[in-house]
């Protein structure tokens, strides 16, 4: 599916449309329709408990209300071994997939704590125990 970027992406502020693969149920692929750039995107709640409010000014710029649906993904740096690889929280891509609308939207650092901008993915994964 192919998204209108509604506020530039930090760093990348010349996409003005993405579109989205899907490549399992973890990861995304997000590919820029207006150069090369591409991401790799994960589920963050396929492995961790993640809930915040999205702020007003971006629930009305990509038009989201109750009835919306939505998709909530984040920005990975794959790394080698897997488990370097990080996870930016803080600042998670809003679709809407009702209208085509995508935004990235910088959570608040001190409301949401637990969220940073690179956590290891190795936080999460489960480690097999040695017999």
């Amino acid at each position: 599916m192919i998204f209108t970027v509604k506020a530039p992406i930090p760093g990348f502020e010349t996409i003005k449309e993405v579109e989205v693969e899907k490549i399992d149920e973890f990861f995304v692929r997000l590919l820029s329709k207006s150069d090369t750039t591409t991401f790799t995107l994960i589920n963050p709640f396929m492995i961790r408990n993640y809930d915040f409010e999205i702020p007003e000014y971006f629930r009305a710029l990509l038009s989201i209300d109750e009835k919306t649906n939505i998709l909530i993904l984040n920005i990975m740096i794959v790394a080698t071994p897997i488990e370097t690889s990080t996870i930016n929280f803080i600042a998670p891509l809003i679709f809407n997939t009702d209208n085509g609308t995508v935004a990235q939207v910088l959570l608040d650092s001190g409301k949401y704590p637990d969220f940073a901008l690179m956590e290891s993915i190795s936080n999460y994964l489960k480690k097999e125990e040695k017999e």
